[in-house]
Parts: C-alpha cells; structure tokens; sequence
C-alpha cells in the first residue's frame, strides 16, 4: 500500500473522522520515538559524587525554631 492510495482514502473519511485518523498517526510516531531514544537516555549513577558538601551541622536546629523546642 503506498502513500498515495492512503492519501486518497483518508479524503474519503468524513472530515470529523479525520481527526481521528491524524490523532492515531500522531500515537503511532510517539510511540515510536519513544521506542527509538528509549536507550539513549541513561542516567549514570554518582556523576556528581564529590562536586556537592553538605555542611556537618545540616542536621542541625535552626535559629529560627529554637523557641519552638
């Protein structure tokens, strides 16, 4: 089946289907494109292992609450 005869019957397709038609395309290429980059994007574990501190009192009360406690 080529482009063309497809063309050619989606024009046949009342114009209220056709919306339709184009949203299941548009399903169709998402999931594909999703399929195609799903191996690209892998994060890599401790990728900024040793460029953040965290202060040693984090854990620390602070001023602000201390009449709270």
């Amino acid at each position: 089946m080529d482009q063309l005869h497809i063309l050619e019957k989606i024009k046949t397709i009342p114009v209220a289907y056709q919306q339709q038609v184009e949203n299941f395309i548009d399903f169709i290429l998402y999931k594909e494109v999703k399929k195609r980059d799903a191996g690209k994007t892998t994060r890599k574990l401790g990728l900024l292992k040793g460029k953040m501190k965290i202060s040693d009192d984090f854990n620390a009360p602070l001023n602000d609450f201390k009449e709270y406690t």
